[in-house]
């Protein structure tokens, strides 16, 4: 009882909260509902950047990691902040200048249309084959996980993921559909308060546990006990080599943090650069701190569990909370993982219709369509779009494990070439769109072939994944460079005149505090580094 009263308590909260913030707000125009009128403050974008990141694929598979391989696996927390810096310094200020909506937008500005549907067409591909479904999925197995979900209903587990599944799909398709962007961001805003405190104190009763009551006591007993499980420096042969840090895991920052539509979106929505850049180097900093709950709760399992979960390394984390978290706490913290997941449900629902509404039914389909028409279309597509995700989420479960791990693979197909064309795109203005559409051509090829086919074997010699994308990235910018020399442009190609659309003053402390924040992953990992 007190478990689902909590719940109850903190979620009616937060919905109340977020209609109360955005029910005066414009849902009509296609920049009120789908930029949230750019009226976005840094606080706001920070906290819908942290919470649309997160989900319980992150919070299992981050937390199961570190149980398997220590404190390794934070490059991908610490790491995310370098792309967010970049985000901040590079991508933002010329998304922002232009007035986009999308980065197919930027896209058909430089390449032209074709490249632009082409560019709608992957994101929503990306959003409908490896998000949606499987955030639902993952998030109502994870909830049932933590909770009991079943027995405390007196359902079977699989009545309880159904209807976990039905819930977050409503729910987040209500914020989604009917709220626009705002409400979303307000929403994730309240919950990552929430996130924060209900997240760190997992680590907390953790440690308390792991010393038999004392906190200090489970503090001596981490650091005396298999230090070397607390060094974040992975040799040649661990999971993340160090030398991977500086190869594909920054370009897979810089593809995520920098051109995924659904992060991005949020900071489209800036009511300045200033305070897009405030919000993204928050949650930078905030990032930093990711590993204290992401990552170390895994490493106690270990130290509490031993070697019982090496099979099932993903129970690590709902086994801990169970464990440690008393029972006062624990409706608290499952509205929090409820908000956590129903955040990158809405987000991806969001972005999902925003990619169709503005890019392929006003961009290509009816070009003379009105902003009401846009927001319109953009709530059926979201509702079609919710509901398959509702109904095809379930269905994962009679899959095979090896399924889910294909679909994730699916992903780097794109994510490479699609990062690689826009980055060519900003520094190179006599790349043709020829050189755009053959890098997203080999690209794919590459990847499917030494990546998916020969399982990240190139030539004959087994290599790193990450290293294989940094080849890959390396060998489209290389061929639509050689592209530009050989075909180059006629006329140089020019950035369109800014709209005005935002306030395009920087933000006076940008340069510096990005600079912290990079000198600050350095003393995180020279420190660590001596476990």
């Amino acid at each position: 009882m007190v478990l689902i009263s909590t719940f109850i308590a903190f979620t009616c909260l937060v919905a109340v909260l977020t209609w109360w913030i955005t029910h005066r707000d414009d849902h009509q125009s296609s920049s009120g509902y789908f930029l949230a009128g750019r009226s976005l403050g840094c606080f706001v974008i920070a906290g819908s950047l942290l919470l649309t990141n997160l989900s319980t694929e992150q919070l299992i598979g981050l937390n199961g990691g570190g149980y398997l391989h220590g404190m390794t696996v934070m490059a991908w927390e610490i790491f995310a902040a370098v792309g967010m810096v970049v985000m901040a310094l590079v991508f933002l200020p010329r998304y922002l200048r232009t007035g986009i909506t999308t980065i197919p937008q930027f896209l058909e500005q430089r390449y032209g249309q074709g490249m632009r549907v082409a560019a709608s067409i992957i994101f929503l591909l990306t959003l409908l084959t490896n998000l949606l479904p499987f955030v639902l999925y993952s998030g109502a197995v994870a909830m049932n996980g933590f909770f009991d979900i079943a027995p405390r209903l007196g359902c079977t587990p699989m009545q309880a993921v159904v209807g976990m599944v039905i819930a977050l799909g409503v729910v987040g398709g209500i914020y989604a559909i009917y709220g626009g962007l705002k409400a979303i961001a307000v929403s994730d805003t309240i919950n990552g308060v929430g996130l924060l405190i209900g997240g760190m104190c997992i680590p907390v009763y953790g440690l308390i546990h792991l010393g038999d009551g004392s906190f200090m006591e489970g503090c001596s007993r981490l650091v005396s006990d298999a230090p070397e499980r607390l060094n974040p420096i992975g040799a040649s042969g661990s999971n993340i080599p160090w030398t991977t840090l500086l190869t594909g895991m920054v370009l897979l920052q810089l593809y995520y943090w920098c051109t995924n539509q659904a992060i991005v979106q949020r900071t489209l929505g800036a009511r300045s650069l200033g305070d897009g850049q405030k919000g993204i180097l928050l949650a930078a900093a905030l990032k930093l701190i990711g590993p204290l709950y992401l990552v170390l709760p895994g490493v106690l399992a270990w130290h509490i569990f031993g070697d019982a979960l090496l099979n099932s390394s993903d129970q690590a984390y709902p086994m801990l909370v169970n464990k440690v978290l008393p029972v006062w706490l624990t409706g608290f913290f499952a509205a929090v993982i409820f908000g956590a997941i129903l955040s990158s449900f809405n987000s991806g629902l969001n972005s999902a219709a925003t990619l169709f509404s503005v890019d392929l039914y006003k961009g290509w389909l009816r070009p003379s369509a009105s902003e009401e028409d846009q927001v319109r279309i953009g709530k059926r597509f979201g509702t079609i779009i919710a509901i398959g995700s509702i109904v095809g989420a379930p269905l994962i479960s009679f899959a095979s494990g090896g399924l889910f791990d294909l679909m994730k693979n699916l992903a780097t197909l794109y994510n490479i070439p699609l990062l690689a064309v826009i980055v060519v795109g900003m520094v190179s203005r006599r790349v043709p769109r020829g050189g755009a559409y053959a890098a997203i051509i080999v690209g794919m090829l590459f990847y499917g072939w030494f990546g998916l086919v020969k399982h990240n074997v190139l030539f004959g010699m087994p290599i790193h994944w990450l290293h294989l994308a940094s080849i890959n990235f390396m060998l489209l910018v290389t061929i639509m460079l050689l592209w530009g020399r050989l075909k180059p442009l006629s006329i140089k190609w020019k950035a369109p005149e800014p709209t005005g659309d935002v306030n395009m003053t920087p933000w006076p402390f940008v340069k510096s505090s990005a600079t912290a924040i990079i000198i600050l992953i350095v003393l995180i990992y020279g420190l660590m580094a001596r476990f």
